[in-house]
């Protein structure tokens, strides 16, 4: 028992310090995983036990002008992510079949513009469940829903701490690009209800979804298939899998959501 012990803490300590990039060691919520982990335990209870106890004697709320200045910064700070992903990065220098974790003269100002700033973004759209369940909407919260919400939370965090920068950070250019036009259309519908019962514009917004993680998932296999890659393999054989369970949850949302129902 106190081998697996001291295994434990050797490993941990070899995972949080001896490997960790210096750049983010010292930068809000980086320094150990404890505080996100708390983070993500408190949403996790909010939107699966508190929140929804609290709301089930209440009628919804209204929160369409909050809502729409929700997504207003969300499409900013996405664009600000994507401009500063092409600058210093993919429309740069960046090799897209195997970069390495950049140590230029601007790998500091990409690890924080870029990888921290995306962490931040993914934290804030824990807000998009909340929402859901101030408004009464508890259907909304799958386990699809909570599952990719809670995975981009960790996923960007570990970017941070272990590469800001380099290959994974592909995911970070692409997703934010989706979110762009996500955000956008529940900007629009938001106020004009004719979007919101629009089928075409659900499933255009799903489509790119599964485009976006094919596209990943073909980047990520050319980084694990790639010789003399100064690049570590390892994010690759966590996130093929993370991505092909993506691909597998959000094709069956998309059977059941656009195909199913016109053979009924």
């Amino acid at each position: 028992m106190a081998y697996i012990v001291k295994g434990c803490v050797k490993m941990y300590y070899y995972l949080n310090e001896d490997i960790a990039d210096e750049k983010t060691q010292n930068w809000p919520l980086m320094r150990t995983p404890w505080p996100g982990l708390a983070i993500m335990f408190l949403y996790l209870m909010t939107v699966r036990r508190w929140l929804p106890d609290y709301m089930s004697k209440r009628p919804a709320y209204d929160l369409r002008r909050l809502i729409a200045l929700y997504n207003v910064v969300q499409i900013f700070c996405c664009g600000y992510v994507v401009y500063h992903s092409l600058k210093l990065g993919w429309l740069n220098h960046y090799s897209w079949i195997c970069q390495p974790v950049d140590e230029g003269p601007h790998s500091t100002e990409f690890a924080w513009k870029v990888c921290y700033a995306y962490f931040l973004i993914k934290l804030t759209d824990l807000f998009d469940t909340i929402f859901f369940v101030l408004r009464k909407k508890q259907n909304q919260v799958s386990f699809l829903h909570v599952y990719h919400h809670f995975g981009m939370v960790a996923v960007s965090w570990g970017m941070v701490k272990w590469v800001p920068g380099g290959h994974v950070t592909f995911v970070v250019l692409i997703n934010s690009i989706i979110h762009i036009i996500m955000y956008s259309y529940y900007l629009l519908s938001t106020w004009d209800e004719s979007y919101k019962s629009s089928l075409w514009w659900k499933k255009y917004v799903t489509q790119m979804q599964l485009v976006q993680f094919t596209l990943v998932l073909l980047h990520l296999i050319a980084l694990a298939v790639t010789k003399d890659c100064n690049y570590p393999r390892f994010p690759a054989y966590i996130l093929i899998p993370q991505n092909l369970f993506m691909v597998i949850l959000f094709s069956d949302f998309y059977y059941k959501a656009y195909i199913k129902p016109k053979k009924n």
